[in-house]
């Protein structure tokens, strides 16, 4: 998947949303708010299946996620979700662009128990 020179961080999950649509997967939420008391969200999400997709942005560029403090939190948060049942799949720039990410996504959702 060739999207251009797509930078922001939005531009990569509407770029993922349309190749997850155009592949037929089960609808996503967007934003979903996985925490009973916390306020963390995922950026894709099947609760039916316990599946989440974070995009991380800005991994060549120094940004957040590469942060001692945003790396701190994104691993709290990863660590809740999993206690939580989640499995949460993690994609840079890259494999959004390429469509690893897509694929992968396909491939855990194939292999997820159906609950909810």
């Amino acid at each position: 998947m060739t999207m251009g020179k797509l930078k922001s961080r939005s531009a990569l999950e509407e770029a993922l949303a349309i190749e997850l649509k155009h592949m037929g997967l089960p609808p996503f939420k967007r934003e979903f708010r996985f925490h009973p008391e916390r306020r963390w969200r995922f950026d894709f999400a099947w609760p039916e299946f316990k599946v989440a997709v974070e995009i991380e942005g800005g991994t060549w560029t120094g940004g957040r996620h590469n942060r001692p403090g945003g790396y701190a939190a994104d691993c709290e948060k990863g660590n809740e979700a999993a206690l939580l049942g989640w499995a949460v799949y993690r994609f840079t720039r890259d494999d959004v662009l390429s469509g690893k990410a897509a694929k992968v996504v396909e491939k855990a959702l194939a292999v997820a128990p159906k609950g909810e």
